[in-house]
């Protein structure tokens, strides 16, 4: 290739290119694919621009091409400008979206997982603590190997009349609850 401002045509050939090379590096930019901003190439395209801006071309078509390029340049330019801007006040829309995305996400796992332990707060059967503490033992990731439905009885009752004892309850309630990453069982006395 001839060296750029030799050849007038070859040249806005060439920053037409380089304007939509630069086009496409920034939407990559603000869509996340692309780590850094295309500084490098920003640079280059604003050097040429300046070049011919700054000398006279003679020739009526040639002259409407560069002004047609430039005012396309600049208005890509203050588009990138003020996208930046929002970027860097937190308030571009496509980041918020995202952000918005991933707190519903969060706060919807939270709600499950604040049901469940209500859920697992209320129980009083045997049979429905039984389930809840082999469930919360798998997801914790202890496992469930050696735990029957008689242990657990034999331990619930065991528990179940050293609190009658010591507070004079007439009914104790389970619930499990995961503590430390453990599913563990709590009792409670209820009077009445």
């Amino acid at each position: 290739m001839a060296e750029f401002g030799t050849d007038i045509e070859a040249d806005l050939h060439l920053i037409d290119i380089r304007i939509k090379q630069l086009k496409l590096e920034y939407e990559q930019y603000f869509m996340g694919t692309r780590k850094r901003e295309p500084l490098q190439t920003r640079a280059e395209v604003q050097k040429y621009v300046q070049l011919y801006a700054q000398s006279p071309i003679k020739n009526t078509g040639m002259r409407f091409k560069f002004n047609n390029l430039r005012s396309r340049y600049f208005s890509f330019r203050r588009h990138w400008d003020e996208t930046l801007r929002k970027i860097e006040a937190g308030t571009y829309e496509r980041h918020l979206f995202k952000a918005d995305l991933k707190d519903r996400s969060r706060n919807e796992s939270k709600d499950q997982a604040s049901t469940a332990t209500a859920n697992r707060e209320a129980m009083d059967d045997r049979s429905d603590v039984f389930e809840a503490y082999i469930s919360a033992r798998e997801a914790t990731g202890q496992g469930a190997k050696g735990v029957t439905r008689e242990k657990l009885d034999a331990l619930l009752a065991k528990q179940e009349s050293a609190i009658r004892e010591k507070y004079g309850a007439r009914k104790v309630r389970f619930k499990v609850v995961v503590e430390d990453g453990k599913a563990k069982l709590k009792a409670t006395a209820a009077r009445g």
